[in-house]
Order: structure tokens, then sequence, then C-alpha cells
């Protein structure tokens, strides 16, 4: 069922609307929920509220693990699958880089989009059901993986998706192993306290570009240094199986993966259901449906 709303929303933060950036105190809880009410300890609720992030070592097993690198190999392979929209192919390798709906794809994936481990934790951190807002499967090949510049999902889920507040959290689940040299996840604990808005010199089509390169959306580099130099910038490695959760405001990028060694993940962006995404802020349309999802449907239940 697909639920369509498109009530005015007062915009807590603007962005694209300026020439100049501005750098903005976040107005909404970190966790909505409570410290008793889902599968973290208190003390991963206190670390993800203190950081905008939180790491689990083993979230899933080393069965799920190479089920679900089968499953992204069979997508990768899936002829009928490489025109379509939802996947993004490496124009220098023809490699398949990411598979976006991949919860709508898969059943495989379906299954992980609503098990409780992560859907629970979702619920306790953002204090209500949710939704999928967003699906994918990234894969970062050795020696031809990319990097994506340092971003905050929030500004673009709020300026091209209509998400209101920061009210959504992203689940990052590991495949392959992430080495400090990979390409591993990157960020910056604390930044998920402070928003900074970005100019938008040319709006266009771009949501199958990385951040970088597309040049909307991207951070200016001076905010970017005030924030490193305050708060500092952790690596995020960790074993496959393990997991990534992090709020939809912190700032985070990765670079090129220069190693032998690849790196895959499946990444889950579940949302509030009292966040449901409006009219978009910073844009003149919503993006398609596969990046983000207007189907409010409560998961897990």
């Amino acid at each position: 069922m697909t639920l369509l709303i498109d009530i005015p929303t007062a915009d807590e933060y603007p962005t694209r609307k300026a020439h100049e950036p501005a750098l903005l105190y976040r107005r909404s809880p970190t966790v909505w929920g409570s410290a008793d009410g889902g599968p973290f300890s208190a003390e991963e609720i206190a670390d993800y509220d203190r950081r905008g992030y939180t790491q689990i070592d083993s979230l899933v097993s080393g069965e799920e693990v190479q089920a679900y690198r089968a499953e992204l190999e069979r997508l990768s392979a899936d002829p009928g699958l490489r025109e379509d929209d939802r996947v993004v192919v490496d124009p220098e390798s023809g490699g398949v880089q990411s598979v976006y709906a991949v919860h709508e794809l898969s059943d495989v994936f379906a299954e992980l989009v609503n098990d409780p481990r992560l859907v629970g934790r979702a619920r306790q951190i953002l204090g209500s059901d949710v939704y999928v807002h967003q699906s994918r499967v990234n894969h970062k090949p050795g020696f031809g993986g990319g990097s994506f510049f340092w971003h905050s999902n929030f500004e673009t889920w709020h300026a091209e998706d209509g998400m209101p507040r920061m009210r959504a959290v992203s689940f990052s689940v590991a495949l392959t192993e992430n080495h400090p040299h990979n390409g591993a996840l990157m960020a910056i604990p604390g930044s998920h306290r402070t928003f900074v808005s970005c100019v938008d010199p040319a709006p266009s089509p771009h949501h199958r570009t990385p951040p970088k390169t597309r040049g909307v959306g991207v951070p200016d580099e001076s905010s970017l240094s005030l924030l490193a130099h305050q708060h500092g910038i952790e690596v995020l490695t960790g074993p496959a199986g393990g997991a990534t959760v992090f709020d939809a405001n912190c700032m985070h990028g990765s670079g090129d993966n220069i190693t032998p060694h690849p790196r895959s993940d499946v990444f889950v962006v579940f949302n509030s259901v009292e966040n449901a995404c409006t009219a978009p802020f910073g844009s003149s349309g919503p993006r398609p449906e596969h990046i983000a999802s207007r189907d409010f449907t409560p998961v897990g239940r």
C-alpha cells in the first residue's frame, strides 16, 4: 500500500536556499525511545546518543553473511536487471556498484529488512514503528571502489525527499571485513548535533552519482574542517556480519579502495512513521520511489 501525504511542514533545516552555508543546532533528539525499550543495552544507546553512531560486532551469523553474498552475486549477474534504474553499474569496469530497493527485488533481503534484530533496534532509537525509506546493497571491489565525499544523509533526505526531522536511522551490515585500508566508512563523532546547510549551484537528476562529483548536497570545506577539528574523525572497521548503526545527520564518507580486498554491505534506512516524507524542502520534486520510498507501511509486523 502506498500512502501519499502532501501536508505543509515547517522547514527547521533550510538548505540549498542561500549563497553561503550555515551551521544550525539540531532541534530534535537523537534517541526517541528508551534504554530498556529494545535490543540495545543502555551503554550502546548512550554511545549512539553521544557519537551519533554505534557498532555491533556480530549482528548476523557467518552462514547468513554467505547467503547475502550469494544473493548479491545472483542479482549482479542477472542480465534482466542491468538496464533497471534500481541498479547502478560502474561505467569503467561494468560491475554492479549498488542495487536499490533490494528488499523489493529479493526475498532474502526482504527477510533481513523485516528482521527484529534490525527493526527492534530502529524502533528503540526512533521511539515508534518504522518503515523503509531506502534499501540497497553496495559493492566496492578491490582496485576499483571509488570514494564517497563527506556528507550528511539527512541533508539530501530533507532537501530532496521531504523528510521533516532527523528521526531516521541507517544500518550498514557488513558482508566483508572492513579494514582501515579498503575504503571503510569514516565518521565524525558528535557531528550529528550540527546541521550543515549546503549551497545548491545547479539542481539536476543526480541521484545515481556519488556526492563529490555531483556538487549538490556537498558540505563546504570550512564547515567540515570545523567539525573535524572539534570532534575528530574515526574509521569504522569491523568483521563481516557486524553492523554500523548511525543517525541520519551523522557526517560520514569513505575513501577509494586501492587494495585487493573488496568491501560490500547491505544498507537499510528506517524512518519513523511519525516522520513520513512530505514535499521536498530544497528541490522541485521528490526522487524516484526506489531511491526514496513513499510507502510508509510499517515493517516487522
